[in-house]
């Protein structure tokens, strides 16, 4: 723009296109004439860009001047108001919490003495190594002592003032066994450390969900009982971790503890809950595959922003001095309790360890429960008892049982009193020998205790108060299942009445009801009542719980199978041993040995020997029984075949001519055999079962009943007598009902049911054949009839009386003498479509030659007739047989009618000699 003259400048696409040249003129040079437009269209261009720049230059000006001009206009208390209301409107930056604590005053009470203040070296668990003057803590690593968490108190506990101790993790390992499916069940994190109080006595493992500890972990939680709460960030390695115990009442942060990172606050104060406040509380350290280094003064590792004393500083009226207690006479104690099982052993355990906090126990339960509290999972298994839990937790190291075995050598070198607690171990005299032998120095004292007979008054006190708990927190856990069911109930109840409402609104909508009807206000709903699961629940014990001198447990204190082989060796304890005493709790020696032999003897008439084993008079006896039995069987058959009748009847007389002739005389005739009359024969008086006189076996007219009963008295009467020979034990001379299937199977090596004998008793057995064994009212015993000594043909006479008494019973027309026993029969082939692809007889079935179609599921029809020997007979003709379990099955099929389709359905059935219809032109199928 130039006065009154414009120059419009050519748009850029244009420019370029006359700078392009033309493809016909591509040779030629550019004319002047478009030189000079494009240097008038540039300098247009940047007079343009300068006179706009200068424009909004001077409309931004006088902008500004007709705001000022407008704000002098208005008031001064609207600018300030639009100002504050301007502020306002910023988010203002959240203010610093300022530092409660205050220099710490001067104080001028008796401080302890130096180097009092320390951890100590009895008040751990017995994987804590102290070490560096016990400014150094450290662990055990090997096997499965990496899952395990250690734990380790102070000796001195904080009554009131505010004080504090540090803690630096110096060193932390790596590696461990978490490969395939361990990796799952290894406790996480590897390396842990926890900082914070107990009380003495407590468990030493902090946040196992006690009730008597609070405490910071190395992964920034804060944790009491079941809480646990993210208050810090983490930190690991090479951080001076300081806890700050603040008891002083006149203090704004009272009953709290801190903690402080290098010197500087990383938490806000926490409240030490109601349960522990008024306790005396002593500083402690959990730790888990690191080393940590520990110092309570008096000069800190990283000083705090205010000044504060460390507990080895503190003043004596503050804290609380719990130093290593003194052994009596100079000696350590290890302490052995004997009991019996099932009365209240573990209880009395409990109990002891409750009263003596200073002994440690060593116990394979203790160990499942130390790593429980490391956050290892046990899985619930059965088959086990409180004196060997099962150990399994899946992970290698840990199933190992090195843990065990590690602390049995260094339970030995600590400095401390032991309970040792081994149940079935202890009643051994074998086994205790071998664990005195590992506490063999002579820093240790002895002592066996003798836990039998009529509790204290104490005990059943205490017991009585176990079973009350337990029936309060059961009865409390139903009240509030009930409850959780209610409220479930009630909520599912306001759904579906919400749900009824909401459609019902729906259907009035689509019927186009009009939405200004008037609504009947419905009542309000009243909130439920709260139910009052604060309420104590009230239990109380019923006459047979007040009446019990021992507790029950969900697991026997030793089980079934351990005790039938252990208890028979049971004994006390006695100081020959080389215990240095042995002591009785409730009853004197006397009379706890008369109720250890009493209860062994009780023992002795319910519990089986599993380590029974069978002597060589009874494999000599049951082999030359199997033998002859094998024999009778054979010559019965044979009697009862005619053709072989007769070549038995003429052996035997060949065999009686022989010996007339070796003894000079004539050979006797057949015409002067004796008659015999075998109903009034006395079977007590024939001289060779094998022949009566007339060549006729007593036995020949056995049937399956017979030789199975037969069988029976011989192995009873066998039984019996080979276990009072093996065992030798005159207090136990036979077994009771319970065990005979478990001897049967032991002795015999097969199993015995009454039903092969169609009975639900033993003594329905022991009636059929009373004459072999019987059983003892009193001591329900099996007591053998015969001697050891009877022939083995006397079974055979007592066989067959019994079975002529039973034939003159069922003459007399007395049908419950008759005797069914199940038979073992094969059992039926597989059932399965026929293959289409053959029209052929099932396998597996009987064909006509009476043997097993043979080849797959049919034989071919075209198949040739099985070969048979020669002399034998014929194949039979006649339909096959089935067994029962078969037989039921079958039902009539007609062959369908001749048909010119290529196809039929269904084929006649045939068999290795042609088509089968069973004689009426129809047959069977499955």
């Amino acid at each position: 723009r130039s006065g009154s003259s414009f120059v419009l400048p050519l748009p850029h696409f244009l420019a370029t296109r006359l700078r392009r040249p033309c493809c016909t003129m591509s040779a030629e040079p550019k004319n002047e004439e478009v030189k000079a437009e494009e240097v008038t269209a540039k300098e247009v261009v940047k007079d343009e860009v300068k006179e706009e720049k200068k424009e909004d230059e001077e409309m931004k000006e006088v902008a500004e001047k007709n705001e000022d001009e407008d704000m002098k206009e208005q008031p001064d208390g609207e600018a300030q108001e639009e100002v504050v209301e301007e502020e306002e409107a910023k988010p203002k930056e959240p203010e610093k919490p300022k530092e409660l604590e205050a220099d710490a005053a001067e104080d001028t009470r008796s401080k302890v003495s130096a180097g009092t203040v320390e951890v100590s070296t009895t008040d751990t668990t017995m994987n804590a190594l102290p070490t560096a003057g016990n400014k150094l803590l450290m662990s055990l690593t090997d096997g499965g002592f990496q899952y395990l968490l250690a734990g380790i108190r102070a000796t001195a506990g904080i009554k009131a003032g505010r004080y504090m101790v540090e803690a630096k993790i110096v060193e932390m390992q790596k590696g461990g066994d978490q490969s395939g499916a361990a990796r799952d069940k290894v406790p996480q994190p590897r390396n842990l450390f926890r900082i914070g109080l107990s009380t003495s006595g407590s468990s030493l493992i902090l946040g196992d969900a006690g009730p008597d500890s609070l405490c910071f972990d190395s992964e920034g939680a804060f944790i009491h009982e079941k809480i646990r709460k993210k208050t810090v960030a983490k930190f690991g390695r090479d951080s001076t971790i300081a806890m700050l115990v603040n008891l002083d009442e006149s203090s704004p942060n009272a009953n709290t503890v801190s903690l402080f990172k290098d010197g500087v606050r990383i938490c806000q104060p926490q409240a030490i809950p109601e349960k522990m406040r008024g306790k005396t509380l002593y500083p402690t350290i959990t730790y888990r595959n690191v080393t940590v280094q520990v110092n309570f003064g008096p000069q800190p590792l990283a000083p705090l922003p205010f000044t504060c004393r460390m507990l080895g500083d503190a003043a004596q009226a503050d804290v609380e001095l719990a130093p290593a207690p003194q052994p009596k006479d100079g000696k350590y104690e290890v302490l052995f309790p004997v009991g019996l099982p099932d009365t209240g052993y573990f209880d009395w355990v409990d109990a002891f360890v409750e009263k003596n906090p200073d002994y440690v126990e060593l116990s394979d339960r203790k160990i499942i429960d130390w790593a429980v509290k490391s956050g290892m999972w046990k899985p619930k298994a059965a088959g086990h008892s409180n004196d060997k839990p099962d150990m399994k937790f899946g992970i290698p190291s840990m199933d190992d049982l090195s843990v065990s075995r590690l602390l049995k050598h260094i339970a030995p070198v600590t400095k401390r009193n032991f309970i040792v607690p081994e149940l079935k171990a202890n009643l051994s005299d074998s086994e205790r020998k071998k664990a005195l032998l590992r506490f063999a120095p002579p820093e240790f004292k002895k002592v066996a205790c003798v836990v039998m007979g009529e509790p204290t008054a104490e005990y059943k006190a205490r017991v009585h108060e176990v079973i009350l708990s337990e029936k309060k927190r059961k009865a409390e856990g139903e009240k509030k299942k009930k409850a959780a069911e209610e409220e479930r109930k009630r909520l599912i109840e306001a759904k579906q009445k919400k749900a009824e409402e909401a459609r019902k609104a729906n259907k009035r909508k689509r019927d186009g009801e009009a939405e200004e009807e008037t609504k009947e206000e419905e009542p309000e709903e009243k909130p439920a009542e709260e139910t009052k699961a604060d309420e104590e629940v009230v239990v109380e014990l019923t006459e047979v719980e007040k009446a019990l001198k021992c507790r029950q447990t969900p697991m026997p204190d030793i089980t079934e199978t351990i005790l039938a082989k252990s208890y028979a060796n049971f004994s006390l304890p006695s100081v020959a041993e080389g215990f240095d005493a042995v002591t009785f709790a409730w009853q004197s020696e006397a009379e706890c040995a008369t109720l250890m032999k009493d209860w062994i003897f009780a023992k002795k008439l319910t519990q089986r020997v599993e380590d029974l084993k069978t002597g060589d008079s009874f494999k000599e006896a049951w082999s030359a029984w199997q033998k002859q039995l094998a024999e009778w069987r054979k010559l019965a058959s044979e009697w009862k075949d005619p053709n072989k009748r007769k070549a038995l009847l003429a052996k035997r007389a060949e065999a009686k001519k022989k010996v007339a002739e070796e003894k000079g005389d004539e050979a006797p005739k057949e015409e002067n055999e004796v008659e015999i009359d075998l109903e009034e024969l006395d079977v007590f008086a024939v001289e060779d079962i094998n022949d009566i006189g007339n060549g006729m076996p007593l036995f020949a007219d056995y049937v399956f009943e017979d030789w199975t009963l037969l069988s029976a008295r011989y192995e009873m009467h066998l039984l019996l007598h080979s276990f009072k020979k093996d065992l030798n034990d005159p207090d136990r001379p036979s077994f009771s009902e319970k065990d005979l299937a478990f001897y049967y199977n032991k002795y015999f090596k097969k199993q015995f049911g009454l039903k092969t004998f169609a009975v639900e008793k033993l003594a329905d057995l022991a009636d059929l054949i009373k004459d072999t064994f019987s059983i003892n009212e009193k001591t329900t015993f099996l007591e053998a009839a015969l001697t050891d000594d009877t022939p083995i043909t006397n079974f055979v006479k007592l066989t067959e009386d019994h079975r002529r008494e039973r034939q003159r019973r069922l003459d007399a027309g007395d049908e419950t003498a008759e005797l069914k026993f199940p038979r073992n029969h094969p059992q039926p082939p597989p059932r399965g479509p026929p293959s289409r692809n053959s029209s052929s007889a099932p396998q597996g079935r009987w064909n006509d030659s009476g043997r097993p179609a043979v080849g797959g599921r049919y034989a071919p029809a075209s198949s040739a007739p099985p070969a048979r020997s020669q002399g034998s007979a014929p194949p039979p003709r006649s339909a096959p047989s089935y067994s029962g379990a078969s037989s039921a099955q079958k039902r009539a099929y007609t062959p369908p009618p001749a048909t010119s389709s290529s196809y039929v359905g269904k084929q006649p059935r045939t068999s290795a000699y042609g088509s089968y219809s069973g004689g009426s032109g129809s047959y069977y199928r499955r």
